[in-house]
């Protein structure tokens, strides 16, 4: 197989066990170290208020950055009052759907998105397909972090943008898994590491640092360990780290890259650790 036993590192925390399998098909000896859990804010309040807004029809325009951000929403809407309401709500404005994810929760909620924006899923890409239309109420379903860059080139185009902010990214409960990975890394016991999220990364050297072996982990993937990413985005945040990226994969898919890094992986770190 075309891994061949090499030692394959993944933070990927949500799909896990997918990944693992994954790396095992490709014959890779697999450690995944979940790097980051989806907190949904307590207070529903913004869900609520959201809800509102889009009933007083304060917007033309709904971005809708991920299916978990989705589903927070119509959990929240559930609990408070029904999600009916967030349906028909939704059913007032244009939907953007970043990419196919958020679309199951969307026909849950018997809401139809009339974009769905295509690979590589960029905020680029939203940008791009919000500039042929004329909604400028916008309001903008945020992942796990804001989005700085996507929010200014949207308001260049004279927007008006509301973030709606219903979830963050955090450590996970048990950050013992994370912490080998760290140790792995920095005692080069690791081929590859596959990122599918920035936040993986940022997590990652967060946890290195506070083992005090930060140093070791960044000397070791510029010159022992493979960095393969999921897509560009992935891609411009690791350069802009100043870890340039050996293996991205021609479609952002998290089998896709396991299948480029399998192919990849090899002839890398025989350049690498010349």
């Amino acid at each position: 197989m075309p891994f061949a036993g090499l030692r394959v590192l993944s933070l990927e925390s949500r799909r896990a066990k997918e990944m693992e399998a994954l790396i095992r098909r490709e014959g890779g000896d697999p450690f995944v170290a979940p790097s980051v859990q989806e907190r949904a804010f307590d207070d529903q309040g913004e869900a609520i208020h959201f809800v509102e807004r889009l009933e007083g029809g304060e917007f033309d325009m709904v971005i809708v950055m991920t299916g978990t951000g989705i589903a927070f929403l119509r959990d929240q809407a559930a609990a408070h009052s029904n999600e009916a309401r967030l349906g028909s709500a939704l059913s007032r404005v244009t939907i953007v759907s970043r990419g196919p994810k958020p679309l199951p929760i969307l026909r849950e909620l018997g809401v139809r998105a009339q974009i769905v924006v295509p690979e590589p899923n960029t905020w680029k890409e939203i940008v791009e397909a919000v500039a042929a239309r004329t909604e400028r109420r916008i309001a903008v379903q945020e992942y796990g972090r804001p989005n700085v860059e996507m929010k200014a080139a949207l308001e260049k185009l004279g927007a008006c943008v509301t973030p709606i902010v219903l979830y963050r990214w955090e450590l996970p409960a048990d950050i013992g898994p994370l912490q080998m990975a760290a140790r792995r890394l920095a005692d080069r016991q690791v081929d590859v590491v596959l990122f599918t999220s920035s936040i993986q990364f940022d997590h990652l050297m967060m946890i290195a640092e506070g083992l005090g072996i930060q140093p070791q982990v960044a000397d070791a993937l510029r010159e022992y360990t493979a960095i393969a990413s999921v897509g560009p985005v992935m891609t411009a945040s690791l350069a802009a780290a100043g870890f340039p990226v050996d293996i991205v994969p021609v479609h952002p898919k998290m089998a896709a890259l396991v299948k480029v890094a399998s192919e990849m992986t090899a002839a890398v770190v025989a350049r690498k650790r010349v």
